[in-house]
């Protein structure tokens, strides 16, 4: 083997090592902002179900008949009919 092509294979080796060092650097570098954003995505999800519990446990308390009652009395003013304004009709 001659020496020139003794040198060409040692820097054609030199290349692909710094070219395999850079891939490993932007590899993890890759791996690094995506697992960042899993765990910002996992955070959402974890404050989005704490949100629907909320809401669901709020849903619960306005559905009750004590609940719809008291609004209809204390903020739309209703009040129940007399038993004399109440007419039954028949088929």
């Amino acid at each position: 083997m001659s020496v020139n092509l003794l040198r060409l294979l040692i820097a054609a080796l030199w290349f692909a090592v710094l070219v395999t060092s850079a891939g490993v650097v932007y590899v993890r570098y890759s791996e690094r902002m995506q697992f960042a954003e899993l765990d910002k995505q996992i955070a959402g999800r974890d404050r989005l179900s704490t949100d629907w519990n909320r809401l669901q446990l709020e849903q619960g308390t306005y559905t009750t008949p004590g609940f719809v009652e008291q609004v209809a009395i204390n903020t739309l003013h209703m009040v129940a009919p007399a038993p004399s304004d109440v007419q039954l009709v028949q088929k």
